[in-house]
């Protein structure tokens, strides 16, 4: 059994965000508030598997949502073309999760099917839940299933061996996390499980949610699949990249030799 080696990269970020958007009941509630958007990348066993896939500049248009580069392009320093990408685990199918799916025509995509019914249910005919979802990308989602190219999960699955899915939901019905074996042991890749350190580390939820419950017993789903509460990576926390080194280019961070800083607990 190997270990895998896990990257997060960087390719949008939004400053103009306050404490509210990213908390429920927050004392602080106008403070600012930034966030960081991330893809993630694991690679080993000669597999690349990639972790959601941002959105383009078409999708950044649309929603007057800047990116600092296209998810083609920061996937460059890994020599890495778009064909090549095989393998995506769809966290969920939000628009900055799920905005790049066309850019990687042979990938197969592995996705909760609690996800795919939410996401074409009747849950969608409420103007709030169905606001961060995009129809093309859902219908994207769709085509591959058509050609034979979605494996569903419904909970918990393998997708290698040391790289795991668990069903959290909450944010999303089906939103999943990734469990993976690293060398700094079991990291999770929280996803939008949890936006933030704050949020499963103070157990303050994050206000886009379909299912509260799912949102909070998740917190303490992510602790238990980890090594370490130190190895849950937050999904859009910009203090990923002072807590772990960038490598490669400075929209890459290394993740699978642990932080090097001291994450406070």
């Amino acid at each position: 059994m190997s270990d895998w080696e896990v990257y997060a990269i960087k390719y949008a970020d939004r400053d103009a965000r306050i404490r509210a958007d990213s908390f429920i009941f927050d004392d602080n509630h106008d403070v600012p508030h930034a966030m960081d958007y991330f893809m993630w990348l694991i690679r080993g066993e000669g597999r690349v598997i990639l972790v959601d896939t941002g959105y383009d500049g078409v999708e950044a248009s649309s929603r007057g949502r800047p990116i600092r580069r296209d998810p083609v392009e920061a996937l460059k320093p890994f020599d890495l073309a778009p064909e090549e990408v095989t393998e995506i685990i769809v966290t969920h199918l939000h628009y900055d999760h799920a905005g790049g799916l066309h850019l990687f025509p042979n990938a197969k995509l592995h996705l909760q099917a609690a996800e795919m019914a939410y996401a074409t249910g009747p849950c969608m005919c409420h103007d709030t839940l169905r606001m961060p979802f995009t129809a093309g990308h859902v219908c994207e989602a769709i085509k591959r299933l058509y050609s034979g190219k979605v494996i569903f999960h419904d909970g918990d699955a393998e997708v290698a061996d040391g790289v795991t899915v668990h069903c959290i939901g909450g944010h999303s019905r089906g939103l999943q996390a990734v469990r993976v074996r690293t060398l700094a042991g079991w990291m999770v890749l929280a996803s939008d499980a949890a936006h933030f350190y704050e949020n499963f580390v103070a157990q303050k939820p994050f206000p886009i949610v379909v299912d509260m419950q799912d949102m909070l017993d998740g917190f303490g789903t992510l602790r238990r699949l980890a090594s370490s509460p130190k190895l849950v990576v937050p999904g859009h926390d910009p203090l990923v990249r002072h807590y772990f080194d960038s490598t490669m280019a400075d929209h890459v961070f290394r993740l699978h030799t642990g932080p090097v800083r001291d994450i406070p607990m």
